[in-house]
Parts: C-alpha cells; structure tokens; sequence
C-alpha cells in the first residue's frame, strides 16, 4: 500500500524484533553474475511501484520481503544490482522491512537502491535503510529515492479524493521512469536532507517500533463483518486467523492496516487518534487480494529452491 502521511516502522534506535546470531550455514543465497540484470525486494503493497520500475529496468527479479520475513540467518543476494522498495511509516520504515535489511549480506552488490513511497514526509526512511546497509556492507546505499502517493493512514488524515489520487499517481510514473533510469544507468543518488521528518522519526519512531506487534488489539470488527477471509488472506505478516468467522489479530502486527482497506465491507475499524470509521479507504487501483497473499510466498518458491535459482542467473533484484 502507498505509505501514510510519514507513517514508518523501523529507526536503528529500537531494534523491534532484530535478528541476532546471523548463521551463514542456512543462509539462503541466490546465483547471479551479469551486471545488466537487477534484484529488487519489495514489501506487500509496493507491487504497482515495484512493478513499474521493473518494467522499465528489463530483466529483473522481484522477490517480497514478507515470504522471506521469517527464514532463518543471513540472506545472501549474489546480484550486482540490488534494491529494496517499501512504504514510509511514521517517517521510518516497517518493522519487517528493518529486521530483514539487518539480515541483507549485500558485499557483493555492486549497486545497491532503495526506494521509498509515501504520502507526505519520510526521506528519513532512507537514511535509516542507508545506516541498516552500511553496517552491514561498509558503504551505504548507491542510490536512495522517495515518491509521493496517495496517503492512506485514516487515523490520521481522510482518504484522498479521486480525482486528486489520479493526479499523484500520474505524478508518481513520471518520478519512477525518472527512477527506473537512474538505476539503469547506475547513477549514485544521495538521501537529500531531511530536517522534519528526522524529527518526526526521532519522536515517534520508536514507540511504534515497540509497540507494532501488539496493534491487532487496537482494531476492532463490526457486524457488517461476512467472514469472507479477505483480511487474513492479504496480511502480510500471517496475523489474521478467522475464529468462528470473526478476524482475531495476533502479536505480530506491522500496522500496514491491509485488513482495513482490503476489507469489502469496511467491517474493520482501527482506534487510534482520529479512528477509521467514515475516514475512508484507500489501496492502489493495480493491487489485487491475489497479489497481497502471493507476498507471504503462497505459490513462491523458496530462495533456495532450484526455481528461484533458476529465475535469478544474476537478475537485479528487487526487495
């Protein structure tokens, strides 16, 4: 999903969830080996921003960060150009996003990008990927990039009109053709300064890196609720189980509030500043519940199996 007005989830400072005691054994790793090729790993509803750069780049590997959220140990991409693309929330970036990047082995990269979408401020989200990746490589991002989209946070501002939506999303595939060529021509990009939403990431960051896992508690469900399943079918975290045909969260919350916009009825409410109800709903017109479920790696192969092997003969991949 499109970010939320400087909505992130993840700053250095609180290691939400870190993984520690990286094993090389089990990593899993994939085989690459031609620079015009790009791996690009992306979380859940990034798909449409995913996609459009991909198209643009050519031959590329699109791998979701949430069917490779709980494999064990480092994870070893062998492509020379690889990138991570993910929402901003609360000017940071998602908890699984953070937590994977810190398990990212991206030595052998020789060009490494992220991009960010979101609906209002969020730049810090970068400098907080960049700081994740030079720990762990030496050197920071080659390239960082941000695109506004339509926000998508209710609790804190209504949903965009329409008409308005269009004229950002028309905004956004000219920012990503801009993008898709930076990366094609291997351009280093600096995060830019990012004053405000540096400080809106060191007040509030934090707190919701602590507290993201336990938000299924603040969300609640109407009679209007069907029982159709589509919540749990496109959360990514695998947070959502139906118990007598009612959504019941677990503690493994990212607050990408995909059961609230995917829900057909609008049944799903979350209490949190302003609240959810008659805020409206937003998703991307390209994203389906299909492609939501299929990020959790139903229907994907693991990244150690010879499929996914086969597909990545040095692809630039996308995270």
């Amino acid at each position: 999903m499109s970010a939320r007005p400087g909505r992130s989830r993840s700053e250095r400072a609180p290691k939400a969830g870190s993984a520690t005691g990286t094993r090389r054994s089990s990593s899993p790793s994939w085989s690459a080996g031609h620079e015009d090729r790009h791996l690009l790993l992306h979380r859940d509803g990034q798909l449409p921003c995913r996609g459009k750069i991909a198209g643009t780049l050519g031959e590329t590997e699109l791998v979701p960060i949430a069917s490779l959220a709980n494999t064990p140990g480092t994870i070893t991409p062998e492509a020379d150009r690889i990138g991570i693309v993910c929402p901003v929330y609360d000017c940071g970036v998602p908890v699984m996003v953070a937590n994977f990047t810190e398990r990212l082995d991206l030595s052998r990269a020789k060009y490494t990008f992220a991009v960010v979408t979101m609906g209002g401020i969020g730049v810090s989200a970068l400098h907080q990927l960049n700081g994740i990746v030079r720990e762990r490589r030496g050197r920071g991002l080659d390239a960082a990039f941000a695109v506004n989209m339509p926000g998508n946070f209710p609790p804190l501002m209504r949903s965009v009109p329409a008409g308005k939506c269009g004229e950002i999303l028309e905004r956004a595939d000219r920012r990503l053709d801009e993008i898709a060529e930076a990366i094609g021509s291997g351009r280093p990009v600096s995060p830019g300064f990012a004053p405000l939403s540096g400080l809106v990431n060191a007040l509030s960051y934090g707190s919701l890196a602590k507290s993201a896992r336990d938000a299924g508690e603040l969300f609640s469900v109407s009679d209007a609720c069907t029982g159709c399943g589509t919540c749990a079918r496109v959360c990514p975290a695998g947070n959502l189980t139906l118990v007598d045909g009612r959504p019941m969260w677990g503690r493994r919350c990212e607050l990408c509030c995909a059961c609230l916009h995917f829900c057909p009825t609008e049944a799903i409410q979350l209490h949190v500043m302003f609240g959810t109800e008659g805020r409206g709903r937003y998703r991307h017109p390209d994203l389906t519940v299909a492609a939501m479920e299929a990020q959790r790696g139903q229907n994907v192969p693991a990244p150690d199996t010879p499929a996914v092997q086969g597909r990545l003969p040095g692809a630039p991949v996308l995270f």
